[in-house]
């Protein structure tokens, strides 16, 4: 049986060994590309004063894991975000990992209504200690993919309206649900 501890050091290591994104991007063969011009536009673009202020005044390190796939769409549209706001908050580390290739952390983490969702940012403080975990996309666009009028439509239009949503809410939604994560201290 594993202590506390042991546990502890399993995950510093595995977090320690985990990829940026930039790193899992870079072996991306098939859509690379798409990767690359969103997390351009994402460090282009002005992350909202607020939400950093926040996050700034967080005193203690956050180290952000982020269960991810290349194919995700909900991942390429929100990961780029939450990498330029690390970026651009010293005490928030991220790094992701494949959600195929550990699949203890995505049965830990399942989402109730969509099972294996992705992308799935589990926030950890200085020490390891989970604190929560974020995903997999914001509440609003759910709420409107689960609505009759989304589920009404063809697969392929439904995720051309959540691209297009993705485009207009900037990434918003997506920090200011992953700060109430990072705001939460261990118990």
């Amino acid at each position: 049986m594993m202590t506390d501890s042991a546990v502890t050091l399993s995950m510093a290591e595995r977090f320690r060994a985990a990829s940026t994104l930039e790193e899992f991007v870079s072996a991306s063969v098939e859509h690379g590309a798409l990767w690359h011009a969103i997390i351009t536009r994402s460090r282009k673009s002005l992350l909202p004063d607020d939400v950093l202020a926040r996050a700034r005044a967080i005193a203690e390190p956050r180290n952000v894991l982020v269960l991810l796939e290349d194919w995700c769409g909900d991942a390429v549209n929100t990961v780029p975000i939450m990498d330029a706001f690390a970026l651009a908050v010293p005490a928030i580390t991220l790094r992701v990992v494949s959600r195929d290739h550990n699949d203890d952390l995505m049965q830990a983490h399942r989402s109730p209504r969509a099972g294996r969702a992705i992308p799935v940012a589990i926030v950890y403080d200085g020490h390891f200690n989970e604190l929560g975990w974020w995903g997999s996309r914001p509440r609003v666009l759910q709420a409107w993919v689960d609505s009759p009028e989304a589920q009404a439509m063809e697969k392929k239009l439904r995720y051309a309206g959540a691209r297009r949503w993705y485009v207009q809410d900037r990434g918003v939604s997506t920090l200011s649900e992953l700060m109430a994560v990072l705001e939460r201290h261990t118990a």
